[in-house]
């Protein structure tokens, strides 16, 4: 086999072919192709188009099915179980004899238990001492997370008449000129927002922490029940709806966690 240059003829290479040596280069390519194919399956996403094999992601997501539906199994089996001895408690279907030496065994348990010595190591006296401090903190951390939150005034006026428990008047009036903007005290969502026969346009906004903040007697309500309120946004104007009202005036009150308490505390309103 001579391979010459087609424009000068010049023999580039040449050698003798015989059946050996065909057999020999035919196997090597052949080889060389089984490789090079076997590479390019094994690490290229290609072999994911033969069928019968799964990728790795796949495989994972299978065994984690897998492993979801056996915990969803067993749980159905405590389930069952459970409804089956609540269905033979409500039937009356109960082994008296197995109940009676179950709770005697119980009660020799218990007796035994209260005869163990309940002296504590050091180190458990060490820990003991560690959660009481933590308890004794945690009520000082309550109470000034519950301070975390900042009252706006709803409106600037003069106070007419203010809190007074004993006389069961659990909010301060303000005076101020009919239709006066009358702004949410903090971020909240309204739970009332209606007429009533004796206070008129009465909004009710619910604030995070247990807050309550009720505002009675508007000309008119901006707002409804569902919506979001911002701090300072304009939910009502102030009027003299209502029987007990005896004139424009806005009637503020500050609930925490169902108790009634008094603005001025939180709140400048002057």
């Amino acid at each position: 086999m001579v391979i010459l240059n087609d424009d000068t003829l010049e023999e580039k290479l040449s050698f003798k072919l015989n059946r050996l040596n065909v057999y020999v280069l035919s196997g090597l390519f052949a080889i060389t192709m089984v490789i090079l194919t076997s590479l390019l399956i094994a690490y290229t996403p290609l072999k994911e188009y033969i069928p019968g094999y799964t990728s790795t992601k796949y495989k994972k997501k299978v065994l984690k099915l897998e492993e979801e539906i056996q915990q969803y199994d067993k749980k159905l089996k405590a389930n069952n179980l459970y409804l089956a001895n609540i269905q033979n408690i409500l039937n009356g279907n109960i082994d008296t004899k197995n109940l009676n030496e179950l709770s005697n065994d119980s009660v020799k348990s218990i007796a035994n238990i209260e005869n163990l010595p309940v002296e504590a190591s050091k180190k458990e006296t060490k820990f003991r001492e560690k959660i009481e401090e933590q308890d004794k903190f945690s009520i000082f951390e309550k109470a000034t997370k519950k301070n975390e939150i900042v009252f706006f005034a709803p409106l600037k006026g003069e106070i007419t008449q203010g809190y007074n428990s004993k006389e069961k008047h659990y909010a301060i009036d303000i005076a101020v000129p009919n239709n006066t903007p009358v702004k949410a005290v903090a971020d909240g969502t309204v739970i009332f927002a209606d007429f009533t026969p004796n206070t008129g346009n009465v909004i009710i906004i619910e604030h995070p922490q247990g807050y309550l903040s009720v505002y009675k007697h508007n000309a008119t309500l901006f707002k409804e029940q569902g919506d979001l309120v911002k701090s300072g946004e304009v939910i009502a104007n102030a009027g003299s709806t209502g029987s007990l009202t005896s004139g424009p005036h806005l009637h503020f009150e500050l609930w925490s966690d169902g108790y009634p308490i008094d603005p001025t505390r939180f709140i400048e309103f002057q």
